[in-house]
Order: C-alpha cells, then structure tokens, then sequence
C-alpha cells in the first residue's frame, strides 16, 4: 500500500522582514524541526520517494531541511496551488502525481493540513501543530483515486517528541 506523509512547516520566524506572508523563513526552531523530522522519517523507514511543497519560503525550506537531514533521494516539487488554498487543492495536487511513487510527502499549511486530515480519513478531529507530519495509508489502488475517506491514520509526530538525543541535529 502507498503512504502519504503531510508534513505542516515548521515554525516560522515572524522577527524578520519578509516583505509579504510568503516570503516569511523558518526559525531556528523551525528549521531544528526539518532536519529532525527527517532524521525521524528515515530512522523510521518511512523515507518519501517523491515530495510536493508549497512555493512558501517557510514550507519550501521544511521540505529542502528534512530530505537533507533524513538523506533522501527524492526532488522537491513545489506546487503554487499548495499555498492559500483548501483541500481540495491539495487533493489534486496528490491526484497529479506519476504513478511510480509509492511513498509522497505533502508540505504545507494550517488550517488546510488538518481539515486535509480529516477528509482522507472520513472524520474526527486531527491538530497539526509546526512541524508535525502526519502518515496516511492509503487505501485506493493509485493517488489519481484519492478523496474523502481513502486513507487511514497510522501516525501523527510532532517534532517536540524528538528534540533530545541522537535525532537532535547539531547546534
């Protein structure tokens, strides 16, 4: 079965002047986050082999910090339609990726990354704070097939639980 891992940006730096909300960088914690969620995805056997992210400079450099730290083979597609839209944005976003890919991770935003939660997995109530990433089985035969209710929940990470010891990336 294919996994999809939406994984929300990490936190942002909101002390610089970044001109306009999506030219706005990740923090030192933010960027601490990427690089051990990646960490924890590969340690964890659940390396992406494809990633889609959004053009906004935080969420594209989640997605850049976490494949180099986990050490991933996997290019980084930004997609303009994953920033300020909803889930059915993101939706297609997935339906439009090439069939060899067994294993995407989607970065993006909040509110959209919970309310995308919810819908792949018919229901209930799903937070994801900065830099959680949350691991989706999916249930239909292809993401061309993908829509409500199509994936089960396996796991939901937020990176607070792997600031210490081996995964914490060097200061």
């Amino acid at each position: 079965m294919a996994e999809l891992i939406l994984l929300r940006h990490g936190k942002s730096d909101w002390s610089t002047d970044h001109g306009d909300d999506a030219g706005r960088p990740l923090s030192a914690r933010g960027r601490q986050a990427a690089i051990v969620m990646g960490r924890v995805l590969s340690a964890a056997g659940h390396e992406p082999d494809f990633v889609l992210t959004s053009p906004a400079a935080r969420a594209y450099s989640t997605a850049e910090m976490a494949v180099s730290g986990g050490g991933w083979q996997a290019a980084v597609h930004v997609v303009d339609e994953l920033y300020g839209s909803g889930p059915m944005a993101v939706l297609a976003a997935i339906r439009s990726v090439p069939a060899p890919s067994n294993r995407l991770m989607v970065v993006g935003h909040e509110p959209t990354w919970s309310e995308t939660v919810r819908i792949l997995i018919g229901g209930g109530d799903v937070r994801m704070p900065t830099g959680t990433a949350a691991g989706l089985e999916v249930l239909v035969h292809s993401w061309e097939a993908i829509g409500p209710g199509t994936c089960r929940l396996s796991w939901l990470l937020p990176p607070r639980l792997f600031t210490d010891g081996d995964l914490h990336p060097p200061a």
